[in-house]
């Protein structure tokens, strides 16, 4: 879909993962199938790629087909929609769903509250896909590093390994009751990290866990998202001590704690350091 109008997508179902995890699975809202078709022609197969869920204000009466430009132009500030991005964890095609993964932390936020009830049939305006990164075949490793917000580009990226490459994972979650089954055809060492307590974004769990990783030889592709922090700890360490290309390292915050995502966006624009891309 273009920027400025987002697809209308209805809820098909809703699943709980894991004690804080849900999985929202989106498709056709009936009579609108050329809604998924347009969110379809952009698709990439990017196993990052991400979507803006569009969530528009009560009390509102909006244009149809909705305009993100339009509202901005014509209606009031307290009428315009809040933004909220999230990873997909799978989209399909052929079976019309796209997948997207909620932390829920009960009414905390935005997102996570509408999606601990959201109910089949229930629709959401959905912006995007964007995404640029998908491991390398020709990799001799690959080493992906992250939280709860960076599990969905995670296993979508081990599934998409084939037999015959080699990753490792570092994932950071609250405890035991958190970890998902994870799949590949790959020869994948998956360690869960576990916070026991401690709130996310304040450990050094992951930090800790990648120094002390044994480095393989060879070319290693690397995948490091989640809380802000891994910028300024793991990322100099991949880099400079490493010595992991640049085309080779996909490294960006999804999050940084104490932040909403508008105050995390202004975060972001202030940053001296690029992201990292794929290529970039």
């Amino acid at each position: 879909m273009s920027k400025n109008r987002p697809a209308r997508l209805s809820v098909l179902r809703n699943d709980l993962l894991t004690p804080t995890m849900r999985r929202l699975v989106l498709g056709d809202v009936p009579g609108e199938t050329d809604q998924l078709d347009a969110f379809a022609a952009g698709w990439t197969g990017s196993t990052d790629s991400y979507v803006k869920l569009v969530f528009l204000a009560v009390g509102h009466t909006y244009p149809e087909p909705l305009d993100l430009a339009v509202i901005r132009e014509t209606m009031p500030p307290q009428a315009w929609p809040i933004l909220r991005t999230y990873t997909v964890r799978r989209f399909d095609p052929e079976a019309r769903e796209l997948w997207v993964d909620f932390v829920v932390h009960g009414d905390e936020g935005v997102a996570g509250p509408w999606a601990a009830q959201a109910e089949p049939g229930e629709t959401i305006h959905v912006r995007g896909p964007g995404g640029a990164y998908r491991p390398d075949p020709e990799a001799d490793h690959h080493l992906l590093v992250g939280d709860e917000a960076a599990l969905p580009a995670i296993t979508a990226s081990l599934e998409s390994l084939s037999a015959g490459s080699r990753a490792t994972a570092f994932l950071e979650v609250a405890g035991p009751e958190e970890e998902q089954p994870v799949s590949s055809d790959a020869d994948v060492d998956l360690r869960w990290l576990h916070r026991d307590g401690a709130q996310p974004g304040t450990t050094t769990l992951l930090d800790d866990a990648v120094r002390a990783w044994e480095w393989p030889a060879g070319r290693v592709q690397v995948f490091v998202h989640g809380e802000a922090g891994l910028l300024s700890s793991v990322r100099p360490y991949l880099m400079k001590e490493r010595g992991v290309a640049r085309a080779d390292a996909s490294i960006s915050a999804y999050w940084r704690h104490g932040d909403t995502e508008e105050s995390f966006r202004e975060w972001k624009s202030q940053q001296s350091e690029p992201i990292l891309r794929p290529g970039g």
